[in-house]
């Protein structure tokens, strides 16, 4: 379990702080300040759920129906005993609760895109019969309403009343020239409940009443006067009746809401954790935070991940913009040791791992990539700031001691460890030494550990180690300033010499310090800067071939679509030219017809399928040109609909025959067999056939002597009746029988049309047969 100490470290409780801000109510503050990370992959992927089917709902411009509502637990503790009556101005607390669970549950019902939120609000009703009760009582401040009870809404009718008339015969003692004198002022009031006038001291014994109050002078007598005393008393018996009748009310409305108290209970419970998920939606919302995977492998990898504070400070305009964080860890490496200049960023980028860690654990999304992943883990260990202590007797390495003792002992493979400034506060050496071995120790152990450093030593010791690895945060060379950007694999260096130029060091003093450090550690500065500077080059020339390349590949693509455009422009103009063929060649055979009519001899015959041969040819060739995407054997099965172009309509796929590429389709009436390289993708167009398309096609098989062109286009149609015309010539029959369909009336018009100026056709005439269009044709 992540201890508190590191959540605090972490500055977890800012985050919780600044999500409470949206919640609408103090049951929902507290629970959100109560967030802990969670130990179980399935809880936070739920609750990570749950926010996007909220955050849908926000997307969608109908946010989650929560307003401002009070905290009734205590309420509802309160009314538990059986004979406890709740204030009326604590029962309307209750109101605008229930009126939020049933909009809620109104809202979530049957959206079934929204299955977490469905099933978490399945069971709210909002008690719609005691609102109806509470509406009818008792108004928004708390008041009982004259409408509570008829014997309530009397009561009420004869207190005014008698109060009216009270205060009318007061206002005509006050205005009585007699009673004048021994008045003090001409107004009327009360005093304990009761109406009074202001009578003069020294004038009370003039005035026939009893003294209900003096005024602080001492000089002012409030009197009620004799003669209203017993309408008083009459006022005073109905307004304890008027009393009665509203314990009577609100007694009536607590026993209601006590007999459902325990469902009221959880219903409640439900709103309030639908406003946390409402108040994290919202703020993640605000600082654009995304949901990342969970893994239960140890590895850790943050894509464009921020710390969630500098988003809120940069939105404020107090900072700059945040540099986001790249990094990954685990597998082949556990251990990550990250070197840099002071106020360069090496705290703040392990804080934002282990600050991103326990968002997402406790199921809040993360200011970075949703590509971004993050294990489960039994402890989050953090050493982090100085933690000397005078009463303890805690020096800084004292107390980074006593904090890394206690992360050895309690680390395992299921834990992630933050340490940060590694072997300082003591002599270098010795620091540095005890660094690599709790270095060592804990790899050994299998944490994923991030730690922070300016010691050469550990640097040179992580780089020999097999599972550590190096990384630096960057560092302007020129402005010797830090850019706050990770780089993995890398090692830094703290540029003190440089930092303390700048910030106006005596030369003198930076030169010395110079030859203290001594030839082996300034050629590793220099070979460390020289390292990086080659880096820095190699990085910006291959963004350039990488723009470069992108440059190519457009140029690519623009020569593709001009090819393509060349390619479609060459088909049309082949494709006008076959059709034009085609119809040189359909006028040729006429003529050949109408002048070989009268001899059936054998070779015209041949002469006939040699034209018939040469039309086919075209037709093949212009159908080449509408290419159409096959589909594979592979690509389909059973029960699919795919378009079959031998009959141009879609059919169902009702058996495949995967070994001899063919397929058994459905279409209309139709069971037909046909092969794989008849089909192609579906188009929606579907056969308009009834079981009369059965009866046409046992008619055709029963009389050869009639075509069926139900379904085709018209040039389709037209191809095929002309051969059809010709083989009833040379058959000798008299008369042929067309079948077209009624339709749109597009084909028969066609089909008239191209019979009337036909050489082997004496006339036409059309009737109905069936559903469908039939033509009778009689031949020469």
């Amino acid at each position: 379990m992540i201890r508190e100490e590191s959540l605090q470290t972490l500055e977890f409780d800012k985050i919780l702080n600044a999500i409470s801000k949206f919640s609408n109510s103090d049951a929902s503050l507290k629970s959100i300040l109560e967030i802990c990370p969670l130990y179980n992959r399935e809880d936070i992927e739920k609750r990570f759920g749950q926010i996007m089917e909220i955050q849908k709902l926000s997307q969608e411009g109908t946010p989650l129906k929560i307003s401002q509502f009070q905290d009734i637990y205590q309420l509802i503790e309160k009314l538990k005993p059986e004979d406890s009556v709740l204030e009326p101005i604590e029962l309307i607390a209750f109101w605008p609760v229930l009126q939020i669970i049933y909009d809620v549950s109104s809202q979530i019902r049957n959206r079934y895109d929204l299955p977490l939120l469905n099933k978490m609000t399945e069971h709210l009703t909002g008690f719609p019969e005691i609102t109806d009760i509470m509406e009818r009582s008792l108004d928004g401040s708390g008041n009982i309403l004259d409408n509570a009870s008829s014997m309530l809404f009397d009561l009420r009718i004869r207190i005014r009343k008698l109060d009216f008339k009270i205060n009318k015969r007061l206002e005509e003692i006050t205005k009585d020239r007699k009673m004048t004198p021994f008045l003090q002022d001409n107004f009327i009031t009360k005093r304990a409940g009761r109406w009074v006038i202001p009578v003069r001291m020294d004038s009370k014994g003039q005035v026939s009443g009893v003294v209900h109050d003096v005024s602080k002078s001492g000089e002012t007598a409030f009197m009620e006067p004799l003669e209203i005393i017993g309408l008083s008393n009459e006022l005073e018996n109905l307004i304890a009746e008027e009393k009665a009748e509203e314990i009577r009310i609100l007694r009536y409305i607590c026993h209601k809401i006590r007999k459902v108290l325990d469902d009221i209970k959880t219903q409640y419970s439900i709103i309030v954790y639908l406003d946390v998920l409402n108040s994290i939606e919202r703020f993640s919302d605000l600082i654009k935070m995304d949901i990342p995977q969970i893994n239960d492998s140890s590895v850790i990898n943050l894509v464009k991940a921020k710390h969630p504070l500098l988003i809120i400070l940069e939105k404020e305009g107090i900072i700059k913009k945040a540099v986001p964080l790249d990094l990954s860890l685990g597998g082949e490496n556990s251990v990550m040791v990250i070197t840099g200049p002071n106020a360069g960023g090496k705290t703040i980028t392990i804080k934002t791992v282990g600050l991103n860690l326990i968002m997402a654990l406790s199921g809040i999304p993360v200011p970075a990539d949703s590509s971004s992943t993050f294990p489960i883990v039994n402890e989050l260990l953090v050493d982090i700031g100085d933690e000397q202590s005078i009463e303890s007797s805690l020096s800084t390495f004292s107390a980074h001691v006593s904090n890394i003792s206690q992360i050895l002992k309690k680390t395992d493979s299921k834990t992630i460890i933050l340490m940060d400034e590694m072997g300082t506060g003591t002599e270098t050496v010795q620091g540095a030494a005890i660094a690599c071995a709790v270095l060592r120790d804990l790899k050994e152990k299998g944490p994923l550990v991030f730690a922070t450093t300016h010691i050469t030593d550990i640097v040179v010791f992580v780089y020999k180690t097999e599972g550590m690895i190096n990384a630096s945060m960057e560092f302007d060379q020129n402005t010797l300033t830090p850019l706050y950007k990770l780089n993995v694999g890398e090692p830094g260096q703290s540029h003190a010499l440089e930092i303390a130029r700048r910030y106006g060091l005596p030369e003198k003093i930076i030169g010395f310090a110079r030859e203290m450090l001594g030839n082996m550690n300034m050629e590793f500065y220099d070979l460390l800067s020289e390292l990086k500077e080659k880096t820095f080059k190699y990085e910006n020339a291959l963004e350039d071939l990488n723009k470069q390349k992108s440059g190519i590949e457009e140029k690519e693509r623009i020569l593709k679509e001009r090819l393509a455009d060349a390619e479609r422009q060459e088909v049309g103009m082949l494709e006008k030219a076959y059709k034009e063929s085609l119809n040189i060649v359909m006028d040729t055979k006429r003529q050949i017809y109408a002048i070989l009519e009268e001899a059936k001899k054998e070779k015209k015959r041949e002469s006939i399928k040699k034209i018939q041969k040469t039309q086919k040819i075209l037709e093949e060739k212009i159908k080449g040109f509408h290419k159409e995407t096959s589909l594979s054997i592979d690509e389909i099965n059973e029960g699919d609909t795919v378009f079959v172009r031998s009959i141009g309509y879609d059919a169902l796929v009702a058996k495949i025959d995967r070994q001899h590429k063919r397929l058994k389709v459905i279409s209309g009436n139709r069971d037909l067999e046909i092969p794989i390289s008849e089909i192609t993708y579906r188009r929606g167009k579907l056969p308009d056939l009834t079981n009369v398309r059965e009866r046409i096609d046992e008619k055709e098989e029963e009389f050869p002597s009639v075509i069926n062109l139900v379904g085709l286009r018209v040039d389709d149609a037209l191809s095929r009746l002309e051969p059809f015309l010709n083989h009833a010539s040379l058959s000798g029959f008299e008369e042929v029988t067309i079948i077209y369909g009624i339709g749109t009336g597009a084909l028969l018009k066609a089909v008239q049309n191209y019979l009337a100026d036909h050489p082997l056709v004496t006339r036409h005439r059309t009737k109905s047969q069936f559903d469908r269009g039939v033509t009778i044709v009689t031949m020469k």
